[in-house]
Parts: structure tokens; sequence; C-alpha cells
């Protein structure tokens, strides 16, 4: 019997299908650990899980019949890919669903920090309007240069939006798109010196981990504003946190972070940085479509043995 295991918190709906259609086991937190799986490790087949929790080595470890890792969201950088690979496990995700909403967060927190929309929100309901006049001018969003950090489904989602706001083009990423009309950069720092706003929109993952370091954050300046709807481990948080306090980037919003749920400190008293919960996704239409492919992706395996959304690196 093929047993499933679910990994970390789900949606509560998927969860509860999960418990009633396919009778799956709950991996607990804690002590009870290993006790779980000394009794249950060798029969779970498939782990469903999300991007925030993953299958990570210790666990795909313990898992020695583990065929098929089934992942709610886009990002799977918290499962061990490696060791995946090389024991033939495979991993879905869930693409394309989520790429509108996660394109138009990039969009509207580019909105909010350019022209300041929250903080003069904040700025009317403490009163301050009648009594401290009108709320500085900021800044306006169209024609500005606009650079993209990772041009896969999401990244290209949100160039053609910012077209629409007469906004030039450019992009990063691990190679040049052959046709593409946007210009290429081979860096990120020399991407971030030729753009007023960066979005970052690559995957997660050691591949990618810091790619956004200090040079590139110094080489946007202090009217660039960086904008993060991928992972917060792409962007030395340190540093963009030390240029924000120190004035040398223009602002920046953020849905993610390197230690989620923790956010800097030194971010929350900022009126030029928004800061978000991780919700590029958070919509009931996207979560809905998310947990049906998730679903799809299970059913799929249990029945034929593979996946209908494998991510690249383990497609057989």
């Amino acid at each position: 019997m093929k047993r499933v295991l679910q990994v970390g918190p789900l949606k509560p709906s998927l969860a509860q299908t999960l418990a009633t259609t396919y009778d799956a086991l709950v991996l607990p937190e804690g002590s009870e650990r290993g006790s779980f799986l000394a009794e249950h490790g060798a029969a779970v087949t498939v782990a469903v899980t999300s991007g925030r929790t993953g299958v990570g080595t210790d666990l795909m470890r313990a898992l020695p019949s583990l065929g098929a890792v089934v992942n709610f969201g886009v990002g799977y950088d918290t499962t061990d890919i490696a060791q995946a690979v090389e024991r033939g496990i495979l991993v879905s995700n869930t693409p394309d669903v989520l790429t509108d909403c996660v394109a138009d967060t990039a969009l509207g927190l580019t909105l909010d920090v350019l022209r300041g929309l929250s903080a003069a929100d904040r700025y009317v309901r403490r009163g301050a309007w009648p009594t401290e006049g009108n709320f500085p001018l900021m800044h306006r969003v169209s024609g500005k240069r606009v650079g993209i950090l990772g041009l896969g489904r999401i990244g290209r989602a949100i160039a053609t939006r910012f077209e629409a706001f007469g906004c030039p083009i450019s992009y990063h990423q691990r190679t040049e798109l052959s046709g593409s009309n946007y210009g290429y950069h081979p860096t990120a720092t020399s991407l971030a010196a030729a753009v007023e706003i960066l979005v970052v929109a690559t995957a997660g993952g050691a591949g990618t981990r810091g790619l956004v370091d200090r040079d590139a954050l110094v080489a946007l300046g202090p009217e660039g504003y960086l904008i993060n709807i991928a992972r917060g481990s792409v962007v030395d948080e340190d540093a963009l946190v030390d240029l924000l306090v120190e004035g040398r980037l223009a602002g920046a919003g953020l849905d993610v972070f390197a230690a989620e749920p923790k956010v800097p400190e030194a971010l929350l008293g900022l009126d030029n940085v928004v800061l978000l919960p991780h919700v590029g996704s958070g919509t009931v239409e996207t979560r809905a479509a998310m947990e049906q492919l998730t679903l799809d992706n299970l059913a799929s395996y249990l029945a034929a043995g593979r996946v209908l959304t494998p991510v690249p690196e383990v497609v057989r």
C-alpha cells in the first residue's frame, strides 16, 4: 500500500482532503518525529509539502521508499533536489497557476513603494493630513527603467505588466534568451547599475543564494528600488538593511525574507519600505488552483507513477 505523508502545514482544505481521501499521515514536530519515522518512515511513498517546508536532506533519508515529493507552490528550494535526482524521486510543483497573481504583487509593491501609498495611508490614519498638510511628493513608475532578475514564467509576466507602463525592460539570468526583445546583462550587478527598479523573480536555492549581493545593491544606488517576490535567500539581507538605513537605496518592496517569518527590525520603521508576509500568490482563486494541481499531481503519481508538472531537474 502506498502511504501519503503530509509534511508541514498546508491549506486546511488540502490537508482535509489528504486525510479523508488518502488517509495521509502527518509528520509531527519536535521530539515525536524520530519515533514516528522509525514506525512509519519505510512505508511512505509520497510526501505532500509546501515550498516553505519541503523535504530536506535528513527527512528524505528517513523515507527509504519515497518515490515522489508533491509540492504545493512553485518554489522547491527547501527540498533536497540533489538527493531526489540521485534516488530517482520525482518532485512536482504548481507552476503557471500562480504566475499572474505573483506578477500582480510585484507591480503592486512597485506602485506602493514609489508612490508611497502605504505610507500615505498611515499619514491619513494618524490624523496628520489636517495638521501637517499635504503628503510629500513621491515618484512615478511610468517610464522607469526596470530590470528583472530571472525571466521565467513569472519574470515574463512581470515584464509584460511593466511594458504597459512604458518601462524599458532588461534582464539577467544564467543564459541569454534568443529572440527576446529585452536587453540582456551578464551579471546581476551590471543589470542593477543599468536600471532604476530591480525586480527579483528568480528561483531560490543554492544556485541563487546571495545573487543580489552588496555590490549589486550598491550599483542599484540611492535612486534605485529593489522589489523581491522570489526568495529572501536571493538577496544579501544584511547589506539591503544597511543600505536602506543609510539612505543608499531609494526604497524596497519585500514579500519574502531570509528567515521568515522574522523580518529585520530595522526595516519596520522605514516609510520607504513596504513589507508583506509572503502573500505573492495569496488570492482565493490562485490558492484554489494550486490546491487542485497539487491533488492532480498526487493522484497521477499514485495511479500511474508520474506527476503532471515535474520540476526541470527531475524530469524523467
